[in-house]
């Protein structure tokens, strides 16, 4: 969890270096920041449980850690979001920021595309407005990276930050 966490804040800071919009990219360093905070406790209380041994306190502590750490995860991918919209700037000719920003390319593209066809296909009300009942999600960089089986994002079975391994070579 750890290092999925830190995987996140990589993710994060190559977005809002490439961010146009200011506001956007000072909102997703914030919550990278807060990331690498919770990402750094759960590492600290994971291996304090591990000499610690079985207790219910620290149990309890690493849970809410880990729990700490998904709603961090997930203002990143909200920030990310923002920030795609917005617009980013063209990539240097590092690989793993050109990863990254097809890998936001791809999840606008899916957004445009079930905008227009809400647009063409939604239901409206006899004011105009849509009607919520039937509308589909749309779609979300956290339901993206989800929907990515397995074997295409070589997820390594103990990841572990190596040397020439990507940001986006790792789930999220």
């Amino acid at each position: 969890m750890v290092s999925d966490g830190q995987v996140v804040v990589k993710f994060g800071n190559i977005l809002a270096k490439h961010c146009l919009d200011q506001r956007c990219s000072m909102e997703l360093l914030r919550a990278t920041e807060h990331t690498q905070s919770i990402s750094s406790q759960l590492g600290i209380v994971a291996r304090v449980k591990a000499v610690t041994g079985e207790s219910r306190a620290s149990s309890e502590l690493l849970l809410s850690n880990v729990q700490n750490l998904l709603q961090a995860v997930q203002h990143v991918l909200r920030a990310a979001e923002a920030a795609c919209v917005k617009g980013l700037g063209q990539p240097p000719a590092d690989p793993e920021e050109e990863e990254v920003a097809a890998f936001c390319q791809q999840w606008r593209k899916s957004l445009t595309q079930h905008r227009a066809k809400e647009a063409l296909n939604s239901a409206r009300d006899e004011l105009g407005l849509r009607k919520t009942g039937g509308a589909k999600a749309e779609p979300t960089l956290m339901s993206l990276v989800q929907e990515q089986p397995p074997q295409s994002r070589n997820i390594p079975k103990h990841p572990s930050p190596r040397k020439g391994h990507t940001v986006m070579d790792r789930h999220l």
